[in-house]
């Protein structure tokens, strides 16, 4: 069963070109890098987890900005199968990592069906979850700018 406790990581360039991915079992459903925390790992330790089965992006937790950001979302119905049967809420914590460039990643195919890079605007209109779509209309606020 998984853990309703996950992370929201928003893969960006400097000129604020947004990494996306297409859900396997979804298609047309694109997102950024999402997953759950497993037991008691640290929020930034999923994040870099995710982030690596997900993309092929291995990266030191230096490089990720913990947003301190949390949402809370009412699970899919469709989804909550995964989850133990009193659970339908999940709490997410965003993150981002800035790339200097846009560049090829390895998508997961059990998970990601491809992948694209958008600018941000185009981005926060394509993900079908407001949490990621909230979280890149801030990102040009709240991104490292050095």
């Amino acid at each position: 069963m998984k853990k309703p406790v996950s992370i929201l990581v928003l893969v960006h360039t400097l000129d604020l070109e947004v990494l996306l991915l297409e859900r396997a079992a979804h298609p047309g459903f694109w997102q950024s890098v999402t997953g759950s925390q497993e037991g008691e790992e640290p929020l930034p330790m999923t994040a870099l987890r995710e982030l690596a089965e997900e993309t092929g992006i291995s990266i030191l937790a230096d490089d990720l900005i913990d947003w301190r950001l949390v949402n809370r979302y009412e699970i899919f119905p469709e989804w909550r199968h995964r989850y133990p049967p009193e659970v339908t809420h999940n709490t997410e914590h965003v993150f981002s990592l800035q790339l200097p460039a846009a560049r090829a990643v390895t998508v997961a195919p059990n998970e990601h069906l491809g992948y694209r890079w958008l600018p941000w605007r185009q981005a926060a209109r394509a993900v079908f979850s407001w949490s990621n779509r909230d979280a890149i209309l801030m990102l040009p606020y709240l991104r490292r700018t050095v």
